[in-house]
């Protein structure tokens, strides 16, 4: 069943909150693509890694950037261990949702690399940049900025960005020079940087023997875009739905993102979930993957990734109400 942020909030805080739970011991991650699985065994293996740790790791090494204006430096891939907590997630996902083994494991190949088009991101610019737009109510993507101004060509909206309000970050302060414009680039003109540096790295990904084909880009772009799949197969929009619904629900876990560009000065399952609510009454979230995160939520599969994004455990409190959340859902 549906459920309204309200609702929601009804199904959180009427709990009766309790001290942390404590984490149940983390298995080993999977190394081998495994047969789909029920949903028990889906629960023991948490969240899984469907390609080896040498493979995932050679991947986030993409998202390392040299520092354009410190030769001989190289900026860490800010996203790294956000897109690492993602594909996990989103692998335990579309195995729950029946997808075979094969497909998954090229969907979290995807899932690692979903965020490249930021690589390169100045963690201190990039949260200046986009906290103020959130002060001002500025638009923040690509299809929100189309409704907005409507009068935008497709694909040049962080021109359009600069063109309004270039002048009024200067004069808050950000020099808005060719650096401070990729940073508005990783967001507003995120397909365009992201189709970029996957031509940087093909090269790499062939000798990783990685066989990168046409639907993997459009899954990690159908946040921004989700018009890029309107013309896919089902199974196809599910996997972006599925990767939309994972990235948030980390990020909105995620203590670094919110302290950076967030606003935030705390994380929580209920704020995560309203999101994912929000998302799904915009139909870019469907309700079957929804029900299949709320109800792997409510089971534990997801205990490591909020521990390790938040750095506090989920709470007794929080996982009572995530039961209670799938139990209404599944009905």
């Amino acid at each position: 069943m549906p459920c309204t942020p309200s609702f929601l909030r009804t199904v959180f805080l009427n709990q009766q909150p309790t001290p942390p739970s404590p984490l149940s011991a983390a298995g080993n991650m999977s190394q081998r693509v495994q047969k789909p699985r029920s949903k028990s065994t889906v629960t023991a293996d948490k969240a899984p890694l469907l390609v080896s740790r040498s493979l995932a790791a050679s991947l986030l090494r993409f998202y390392d950037y040299p520092h354009p204006m410190r030769p001989g430096h190289t900026i860490r891939g800010y996203d790294r261990q956000h897109a690492l907590r993602t594909a996990r997630m989103s692998a335990a996902i579309a195995l729950r949702l029946g997808h075979a083994p094969d497909k998954a494991r090229r969907f979290q190949i995807a899932c690692l690399l979903h965020d490249l088009g930021r690589a390169g991101l100045d963690r201190k610019l990039f949260g200046r940049i986009w906290s103020w737009a959130r002060e001002h109510d500025v638009p923040t993507r690509p299809r929100e900025w189309r409704a907005a101004y409507p009068e935008t060509t497709y694909g040049r909206e962080t021109e359009s960005f600069l063109k309004y309000y270039g002048n009024d970050l200067e004069s808050a302060g950000i020099p808005m020079d060719a650096w401070a414009r990729e940073q508005v680039e990783m967001r507003l003109g995120f397909a365009r940087r992201m189709n970029r540096r996957l031509r940087e790295v093909k090269p790499e990904l062939e000798s990783l023997g990685v066989q990168w084909v046409p639907w993997m880009t459009r899954v990690t772009l159908y946040y921004y875009y989700p018009e890029k799949l309107a013309n896919d197969a089902p199974w196809i929009r599910q996997l972006g739905e599925t990767l939309v619904a994972c990235e948030q629900f980390e990020a909105h876990n995620n203590r670094q993102r919110g302290r950076d560009y967030y606003c935030r000065d705390k994380e929580t399952v209920h704020e995560a979930i309203d999101y994912l609510e929000t998302l799904h009454g915009d139909r870019i979230i469907s309700a079957a993957v929804m029900n299949a995160l709320v109800s792997l939520a409510a089971e534990g599969a997801f205990d490591q990734v909020i521990v390790q994004a938040r750095g506090v455990p989920i709470t007794t409190h929080e996982r009572t109400a995530l039961q209670k959340l799938a139990a209404m859902r599944s009905h």
